[in-house]
């Protein structure tokens, strides 16, 4: 089991839905927790909110110089000893829709490297930063030095009709999971992803949480409800302190299948 109380822990995409949830789970477990992330109003008042040395850094994820300054921020807190990547990013500079749609046109170039850069690239990038971080722990029992949690996507396994940029990106966080913790076993470093299905993040409940709730929870298999946050952030802490919870992707979706 990572310890991670008194040492600090980092969440990209903290402001949101699974971040801030998984930030305040982590944040009970004795972590002193950087929320990072670009909204600034809703990330300075979580911090706040959640206490205990929280604190909040406005982090583009598209820069790794950004991305260094808030693990460094970490750092200066306590030893880093989680990572949870929960990050959305800015939109796409075009439309996106089916590889060639009604009009005859395709999805550009520019919209799938968006799309990779937003939800792999960048994932990858906290990732290696953060693992460089943890190496430099005094290890735990067992040698535990660390713990990254990734967010893939049921779409990285059976992507949807105008899903395949983004589908890629899921899907090259599921295949990371493995290959990252291979990578990092020598430093007692573990490399978990997590796929939820359909949740009421930020993104969804933008529409109004009545109508993303009748629109969306009925194609949930059991129950017939849209996720909530919390529901990941349970997984989020068992993967933290479950120190077999190593190297595979777990699909947190109520059993639904697209």
């Amino acid at each position: 089991m990572v310890d991670i109380s008194g040492g600090s822990v980092i969440v990209t995409g903290g402001a949101g839905g699974f971040g801030g949830a998984t930030a305040k789970r982590l944040a009970g477990l004795g972590a002193k927790v950087v929320l990072a992330d670009v909204a600034d109003e809703r990330g300075e008042a979580l911090a706040a909110e959640i206490g205990n040395g929280a604190v909040y850094v406005h982090t583009d994820i598209m820069s790794e110089d950004s991305i260094v300054a808030a693990v460094e921020t970490a750092v200066g807190l306590g030893p880093l000893r989680a990572a949870v990547v929960a990050h959305g990013g800015p939109p796409p500079p075009d439309k996106g829709g089916r590889t060639i749609g009604k009009d005859g046109s395709r999805v550009s170039m520019a919209h799938f490297t968006h799309m990779i850069s937003v939800f792999l690239n960048s994932a990858y990038c906290v990732s290696s930063v953060a693992a460089e971080a943890m190496a430099k722990n005094e290890p735990l029992k067992d040698n535990q030095r660390g713990v990254i949690i990734n967010t893939a996507s049921i779409a990285g396994f059976e992507g949807q009709p105008g899903q395949v940029p983004y589908g890629a990106a899921k899907g090259g966080i599921i295949a990371m999971a493995l290959n990252l913790a291979r990578d990092l076993a020598p430093a007692g470093i573990r490399s978990m992803a997590i796929a939820p299905g359909t949740f009421l993040t930020f993104a969804y409940a933008m529409m109004g949480d009545g109508k993303a709730k009748e629109m969306f929870g009925p194609l949930v298999l059991n129950p017939k409800r849209m996720g909530e946050p919390d529901e990941y952030a349970m997984l989020a802490q068992q993967i933290v302190e479950n120190d077999f919870l190593n190297g595979t992707t777990i699909r947190l979706d109520a059993g639904q299948r697209f």
